[in-house]
């Protein structure tokens, strides 16, 4: 059981890890390479199993958006596909700024609209 293997094949393996006192623990090389892991995971707690998986930084979510506004801009071919990836490198830089404005407004420590401002009611309007 202690195959793995890399580039899409078949990854098995199981490896006894110490548990430090502050609850952290050592991914050992070979997984940490056989799933190209980086600085992040995401961690699932699935019965009495904890699952540990790369973080799918190219999900494809904003891909179809991406592509379509590229084109839009007359972008085609190497250049087309070398914004494209630039592009998508942003997203997640953009979405963490996005959590921390929203995180210091919900802390009273920086500006924020109300559903009402950003959607005009009909008592703003009387």
């Amino acid at each position: 059981m202690n195959q793995t293997t890399y580039a899409g094949k078949k990854r098995s393996g199981k490896k006894r890890i110490k548990v430090s006192e502050k609850r952290q623990i050592t991914i050992p090389v070979d997984f940490y390479k056989a799933l190209r892991l980086e600085d992040e995971v995401d961690c699932q707690l699935q019965g009495d199993a904890i699952v540990i998986r790369p973080v799918q930084e190219h999900s494809g979510e904003f891909d179809e958006q991406i592509l379509a506004e590229l084109i839009n801009k007359g972008y085609s071919g190497k250049e087309l596909l070398n914004k494209f990836k630039e592009t998508r490198r942003r997203i997640k830089p953009a979405i963490k700024s996005l959590i921390n404005e929203a995180e210091l407004a919900t802390e009273g420590k920086a500006d924020y609209l109300t559903y009402e401002d950003i959607f005009e009611t009909a008592d703003n309007n009387e």
